[in-house]
C-alpha cells in the first residue's frame, strides 16, 4: 500500500485481499482508493457485496481544496444536518446585535473559504456527543478565536467578550 500527497492510502489487490483475509467488513471498503490494476470483476464471482473502489490515477494527486471538498463529500452526517440553513441557525442562536455582526463576519470568511459542510458537521458532532453525554475540552489554540464555533458549542470560550481576531482562526 502507497500513499499519495494528500496522504491517502492507496490499496492493491493484495492490500484488499488482506483486509478480507483479516475479517474486514466489505461494506467498509465502499470508496477505497485502488491502483488501476485492481480487478473488480474477478471479485464478483465470490463476494456478494462488491464494493465500489475509486480507481487511483495522478488527477487525484491534486490541490488541497479539490481533496478537500473530496473528503467532505464523504462524511456520515445524517440528512437533517447535511440540508441545515447552517447560516440561519448560527443567526438564531445570537441574541444580540454585537453578536449578530460578528458572526455575520464569521460566516463570510467561513463561506469565502467552502466551510459551511465543516459547520454542519461540527453542528452533528456536538448535538451527537451532547446526547451521549460525552465531555469535551475547554478549547484549545486558534479555533476559541471564533465566535461561531463557541455559539456551535465547539468550544467554551467566549472570543466576542475576550475581543479575539476571528482571522487567527481562518487564515
Amino acid at each position: 500500500m502507497k500513499q499519495n500527497t494528500n496522504g491517502e492510502l492507496i490499496f492493491d489487490e493484495d492490500d484488499i485481499f488482506g483486509l478480507v483475509m483479516q475479517g474486514q467488513d466489505i461494506a467498509k471498503l465502499h470508496g477505497l482508493i485502488v491502483e488501476p490494476t485492481v480487478d473488480i470483476r474477478s471479485a464478483t464471482s465470490i463476494l456478494e457485496d462488491v464494493p465500489t473502489f475509486i480507481k487511483y490515477n495522478e488527477s487525484l494527486n491534486s490541490t488541497v481544496e479539490e481533496f478537500d471538498r473530496r473528503c467532505q463529500s464523504k462524511w456520515h452526517m445524517p440528512e437533517k444536518y447535511k440540508e441545515l440553513d447552517i447560516a440561519a441557525y448560527v443567526l438564531n442562536l445570537c441574541q444580540t446585535v454585537a453578536e449578530l455582526q460578528r458572526c455575520g463576519q464569521e460566516l463570510m470568511l467561513f463561506q469565502e473559504r467552502d466551510l459551511f459542510n465543516l459547520l454542519r458537521y461540527l453542528v452533528y458532532l456536538v448535538d451527537t456527543m451532547r446526547e451521549n453525554k460525552l465531555i469535551w475540552g475547554v478549547g484549545r489554540g486558534s479555533s476559541v478565536a471564533s465566535y461561531v464555533l463557541y455559539k456551535l458549542g465547539v468550544h467554551k470560550i467566549d472570543s466576542l467578550h475576550y475581543d479575539l481576531d476571528p482571522t487567527e482562526f481562518l487564515r
